[in-house]
């Protein structure tokens, strides 16, 4: 049988008949790995998409029915999802270990076996092992299978002997194909791994849910063509030692990559947080320098956030810049304009600056709030305890416009604020609610000067 050697990179999936340091597709250096591709495997390959070929249908008669997609017993990770799970879709749960990833696919079992058979492919845990997870979480439904085995081709058989409507894989580094001479965990493995997968769940209309590992860089491990490849990719954030986890989707075929879900680690698992906003503002310090409330819209979903500064004079000649949940570079630019049009000479300070209950922010309109912070920090002044703020703010000082201004208002009112400040422009946008005092502000000077 004749092979052919190839080199992939690990970032980005480029092919290249040669090695080289540098990949020349994505820049990364020493992320190329040698391949080994079969010819007979190629040809088999395109049997197989000529044979699909065949099934030529209109659009118009193709038949959506209202079962598309499915409740997965969590509405947090269903707003992720777009609305619930969808038949027949590849769904990559990716995270730091002990993030919660085996944690929470292991709960959905206990509302998905309610009305469908679910097979759990466990290639880390020994099903002793597995038993004792699912004891602790409370978890035991009938319809539940599972099989301990990292061979593609046994994990095949087993799905037709089994015949479920939903597939567990945790997770895709274990499992391996025995025809290639690489090893598990490797470009090629799990390249062929999960298109293996992809194959099943749209041929069999089989759900599949694949857990991956996040590697040092904070990339699926493996080749980033794995994300390509399946319909949703869901990503766990925060600290594994905190409780509080984010579920967000990186990337969702089947809906929008805005939203997200908010969970608690506890000791029976991971519990659904209803009202983020009021679980992130627990503990919040009052009449204390450098705290700022602020309102920021993940999806259709306005979270109110605490973000924290702390300014202190550098002991060096140049000063330190440091944000937790923030953009560093946008950070040192909104610095930059704190110091150029607001007159706070912030050159001889080091800043610190973070956003409480590991969350994070990347959406402009937390400028305003995060500079009310830093001045705040600066004049060592606190702002009242009852304000909120929401602004993105330009280069030349001046707030900008922000989208969905009623829901956050709303969610301000909702959560007991008195006080709002915002952009002038949204003036017309907005309907104040009754009991909440709102500031329409032009720019940052003139916000500072009304509140320090």
């Amino acid at each position: 049988m004749k092979q052919k050697t190839i080199f992939v990179c690990n970032e980005c999936g480029n092919e290249t008949p040669k090695w080289s340091g540098k990949c020349f597709s994505c820049g990364a250096w020493n992320s190329l790995t040698e391949v080994t591709v079969s010819a007979k495997k190629a040809q088999t390959r395109e049997t197989t998409a000529s044979d699909r070929s065949g099934a030529l249908t209109k659009i118009t008669e193709i038949d959506v029915c209202d079962e598309l997609r499915f409740d997965t017993g969590m509405e947090e990770l269903n707003r992720v999802l777009g609305g619930g799970a969808v038949h027949g879709s590849l769904v990559l749960v990716g995270g730091e270990p002990g993030i919660g990833k085996s944690t929470i696919l292991l709960q959905i079992c206990s509302e998905l076996c309610k009305a469908s058979k679910v097979l759990y492919i466990s290639g880390e845990e020994s099903p002793r092992q597995l038993k004792l997870r699912a004891d602790r979480l409370e978890v035991n439904p009938e319809n539940l299978y599972v099989y301990a085995g990292t061979d593609i081709d046994d994990i095949m058989a087993t799905t037709e002997r089994v015949s479920p409507q939903i597939m567990i894989v945790d997770s895709i580094q274990t499992i391996f194909k025995s025809d290639l001479p690489s090893t598990p965990g490797s470009v090629s493995q799990v390249r062929e791994c999960t298109m293996a997968l992809m194959e099943l769940a749209k041929g069999k209309n089989i759900t599949v849910f694949v857990v991956g590992h996040v590697n040092k860089d904070g990339y699926i491990a493996g080749p980033k063509v794995l994300e390509h490849m399946v319909d949703s990719v869901l990503y766990f954030e925060g600290d594994r030692n905190m409780s509080y986890r984010i579920l967000r989707a990186a990337k969702n075929r089947f809906g929008s990559t805005n939203e997200i879900g908010v969970f608690e680690m506890c000791d029976k698992g991971l519990r659904e947080v209803k009202n983020p906003s009021a679980a992130l503002l627990e503990g919040r310090p009052t009449e204390v320098p450098g705290t700022c409330v602020a309102c920021v819209m993940e999806g259709t979903r306005p979270i109110l956030a605490e973000i924290q500064a702390l300014i202190t004079t550098t002991a060096y000649g140049t000063a330190r810049r440091m944000s937790s949940g923030l953009d560093y570079n946008r950070s040192a630019l909104l610095l930059a304009v704190l110091e150029k049009r607001a007159g706070f000479k912030m050159g001889n300070y080091d800043a610190y600056i973070n956003v409480v209950g590991g969350l994070k922010i990347e959406e402009t309109s937390s400028d305003l709030p995060t500079l009310l912070a830093v001045a705040s920090a600066c004049k060592d002044k606190a702002l009242p305890a009852d304000i909120a703020a929401f602004g993105e703010i330009g280069l030349t000082g001046e707030i900008r416009s922000v989208s969905s201004p009623q829901l956050r208002l709303n969610e301000i009112k909702r959560l007991g604020f008195k006080r709002c400040i915002m952009p002038k422009q949204n003036y017309n946008d907005v309907t104040v609610p009754d009991g909440l005092d709102v500031m329409f502000a032009r720019n940052l000077a003139e916000a500072i000067a009304a509140l320090l």
